[in-house]
């Protein structure tokens, strides 16, 4: 646990990209890999920890159709459309 606490520390300085940013990235990754589960975390701490707002996400996830094609989008819109449910 300590290791990924420090791991997470050093990827996330915020020295030149902040926080928010390398968030936005992080969840843009994840949605890319079609991890459901990473996917859906990251949003829901976006959200929580920074306000992050749904049309900011649906912007991460229209670059990931570009760049992942539309299964990762899809599959990202749906993860998106539960976690605003709740």
């Amino acid at each position: 646990y300590e290791a990924i606490v420090a791991l997470n520390e050093a990827a996330y300085t915020g020295k030149v990209l902040d926080y928010r940013t390398q968030k936005l990235i992080a969840m843009g990754i994840n949605a890319a890999a079609s991890d459901e589960r990473a996917t859906k975390k990251q949003m829901i701490s976006a959200i929580k920890e920074f306000g992050v707002t749904k049309d900011e996400i649906v912007d991460v996830l229209r670059v990931v159709l570009l760049t992942s094609g539309m299964p990762p989008f899809t599959k990202g819109m749906k993860i998106l459309g539960d976690v605003m449910e709740k």
